[in-house]
């Protein structure tokens, strides 16, 4: 049986910078562009304002983790929250047809009995069970066996 290599971690971003990794990379290249622009855009004064709340933005939505997700997760979950309602009811309509159906069901429901007994796993049959999980199926079971030979 081959062995399948499963790879681990995989929430964790590559790094390339240090500990930057390429979507926090990213987004620094994207606001030092824009707060470029606002340089050559603005005079100092709306500059230094725009270009400080632009640093500020990108920062946090950069390196600011909210229960181990990025923020930018927590702002699109936080607005899907604000945009859903809040009181959610289920207002089924029913044709006739389908209310035909179900009233048949719960008929046949009514005759059918109310519990189903199981039997009970013995210590044997689950000791034999975790060794066929222990030998990965090469040991097929007492009652699995008498049937081949």
């Amino acid at each position: 049986m081959d062995q399948i290599i499963v790879p681990q971690f995989l929430d964790v971003e590559d790094k390339i910078i240090g500990p930057i990794t390429v979507r926090q990379f990213i987004e620094l290249m994207v606001a030092g562009l824009l707060i470029f622009i606002f340089y050559k855009i603005f005079d100092f004064s709306l500059f230094a304002v725009s270009g400080l709340l632009t640093l500020g933005i990108a920062l946090v939505v950069a390196f600011i983790k909210i229960n181990g997700q990025p923020f930018h997760f927590f702002l699109l979950n936080f607005f899907a929250t604000l945009k859903s309602p809040k009181l959610k009811v289920w207002r089924k309509q029913y044709s006739d047809s389908e209310l035909i159906r179900i009233r048949d069901d719960n008929e046949i429901k009514k005759r059918l009995p109310k519990t189903i007994i199981r039997q009970p796993v013995t210590s044997s049959r689950l000791s034999e069970l975790s060794l066929i999980v222990d030998t990965g199926g090469v040991y097929r079971g007492e009652q699995e066996t008498n049937n081949i030979f």
